[in-house]
């Protein structure tokens, strides 16, 4: 009789690599942003096979910033992927980009094994006390077994609530760690339930006395402005403002990155009478946006000392903080939903004719029409103006669905938020509240892998486009639908502008503090990589660039040479209008 094997069936293990794979794709994520080394490149590659699209960088910095902006475009968790020690210090750099504008984002970083830490292993570092100050929530995963409940903590964590970053640490033994992969389904079945349950919990409730409160107000004001911000834009609130503003009549106001809520055409539109708008209005809806200094903390003397504002915001600790008249504490789209069913009961609305309209429409076209004067010249060598006329017709001429636009820079992105017209939803990627540079070229992959339907142009000084450049690359290598537009002038601000007594010491005659080599070759940057690249000095070769570049649909840089001293120093955003 021929002997027999054991009866035991032998079940198949899978890795920590393996089973932080299918926590995500197990959550819904699609998209990872990062760079690979040890020791997380298995769970790249593991993340990959489990129908995650990686995206790969140059640098961890880089690829921070289109974690973030990519939670900020599409609303779910952006993820970053780094190697331990430096990789996770070079990766705070877009987890606290994602805190500051609030935009949901999880970096996992790999750390050492966990039995060597204190003894100086390989780019050993305390990375849960790095990230605390850049995180709303921190987690370490100690055992295989605690992988997928970790992994949905930060991701829920990310969204829930006020969207933000989040940090989760992957240990080297952890991720060699071996389970069975029954057991592991029923890990993540697990964290899925708690999850389920979490996001019931955190539903926010609103006061339908707070809303009848707010609706007098806005009933009763005499010179009132709805002002809207990335929050709105994040929170798909676009319809609601629309119908809001058209069933009121009031003028509207967007931030930077709120522009195209409503498209900055319509007739109600107050950005080019921006200053008069916040210095006489009595009563200002303020929906996703933040006091703090983009809208100069709503004191005077740019606000009057009487307005009164009503603050709709999804985080009651920033009404506490701010101490509006009236606070709605919640999700944009579902508070404005519940202001435009009361004003349904009971409607009103600014006619044409009404002297607070009257006064913002003359003032309105008092500014357009003095900028468009200084628009149709056609200045060479250029100024700032007109290339961003020839590329504001390129993109309009676009059409639906509009390009994203991402714009960094000093006076390139000051510029461009005055001439640049946005006429759709989250189509504008800047600096942000935290007026960060660098942020251009991740911006960029973010939008092209988010938006695959759009084309993305980013409007770049050259000082904003030098953090980032080399990702120029990453472009070329996954063939994305963006062109870059880099404003050449020389420098940060131009090129040297110091006064004589400036220009002195022992090391004088080294270039000024601001100052780049005159006339860099950007465009040929890309083209060592297999992109097009443009150089341009007059309209007629930036018109032909543009319309060859957006048709084509493929990487491009197009070099922009800019008279140096047609710029200035630019810190905080001047409205002068």
């Amino acid at each position: 009789m021929a002997e027999s094997n054991s009866q035991t069936t032998s079940q198949t293990l899978i890795d920590g690599n393996t089973l932080a794979a299918k926590s995500l794709a197990a959550y819904g994520i699609t998209h990872m942003f990062g760079v690979v080394g040890i020791p997380v490149t298995s769970f790249a590659n593991r993340a990959v096979a489990a129908g995650i699209r990686f995206i790969a960088f140059h640098n961890e910095q880089s690829a921070g910033y289109a974690a973030s902006a990519y939670g900020y475009l599409t609303g779910r968790p952006g993820i970053l992927l780094t190697v331990s020690g430096p990789g996770c210090v070079h990766g705070l750099a877009g987890l606290s980009n994602a805190m500051i504008n609030t935009w949901p984002m999880v970096l996992i970083s790999g750390s050492c094994d966990q039995s060597d830490v204190g003894r100086g292993d390989f780019q050993e570092l305390n990375q849960i006390e790095a990230a605390k100050p850049f995180s709303k929530h921190v987690g370490k995963a100690k055992d295989i077994k605690e992988i997928p409940k970790c992994f949905f903590e930060a991701l829920d964590s990310a969204v829930l609530g006020r969207p933000g970053g989040c940090y989760l640490d992957l240990p080297t033994d952890v991720l060699h760690q071996t389970i069975s992969e029954s057991e592991a389904d029923s890990l993540i079945k697990s964290a899925v339930d708690v999850s389920e349950i979490e996001k019931g919990a955190k539903k926010m409730s609103i006061a339908s006395l707070e809303v009848e409160r707010a609706v007098d107000l806005l009933r009763n004001a005499e010179r009132p402005l709805i002002v809207f911000g990335k929050g709105a834009a994040y929170a798909r609130a676009e319809n609601e403002l629309k119908r809001l503003v058209e069933s009121t009549g009031f003028p509207f106001l967007p931030t930077p990155m709120g522009k195209g809520l409503l498209p900055d055409t319509h007739e109600l539109a107050a950005s080019a009478a921006r200053s008069l708008a916040i210095g006489k209005c009595d009563v200002a809806l303020v929906v996703g946006a933040r006091l703090n200094w983009l809208l100069h903390f709503g004191e005077q003397p740019k606000w009057s000392k009487d307005v009164k504002f009503i603050l709709v915001d999804v985080s009651e600790e920033e009404i506490e903080l701010r101490k509006p008249h009236l606070g709605l504490a919640g999700d944009a789209k579902k508070v404005l939903e519940l202001v435009n069913k009361e004003i349904k009961e009971n409607p009103f609305c600014l006619g044409k004719n009404h002297p607070w309209l009257e006064a913002i429409t003359k003032k309105t076209k008092e500014n357009v029409s003095r900028m468009e004067a200084q628009l149709a010249k056609d200045v060479v060598p250029f100024n700032f103006l007109t290339p961003m006329r020839i590329i504001r017709n390129a993109i309009l001429e676009v059409g639906s669905p509009a390009p994203v636009l991402v714009s960094e820079g000093a006076n390139t992105m000051d510029v461009g938020r005055a001439v640049l017209v946005q006429t759709e939803p989250r189509t504008r990627l800047d600096a942000g509240t935290w007026g960060t540079m660098g942020v251009g070229l991740g911006y960029c992959i973010a939008a092209a892998v988010a938006e695959p339907h759009r084309l993305v142009v980013a409007v770049e000084g050259d000082s904003g486009f030098g953090f980032s450049a080399m990702e120029v690359e990453t472009l070329v290598r996954y063939q994305l639908p963006v062109v870059v537009i880099v404003f050449n002038n020389g420098g940060v601000y131009g090129g040297d502008r110091r006064n004589p007594e400036e220009i002195a010491g022992p090391f004088k005659d080294d270039p000024a503090p601001t100052s780049f080599v005159p006339g860099a070759a950007y465009h040929v940057l890309i083209e060592a990589f297999g992109g097009k690249g443009y150089l341009v000095g007059t309209p007629d070769e930036l018109k032909s660039a543009l319309s060859e570049s957006f048709t084509a649909r493929k990487p491009a840089v197009i070099n922009v040479i800019i008279d140096p001293y047609a710029g200035s120093e630019s810190g905080r955003m001047q409205h002068k209008n």
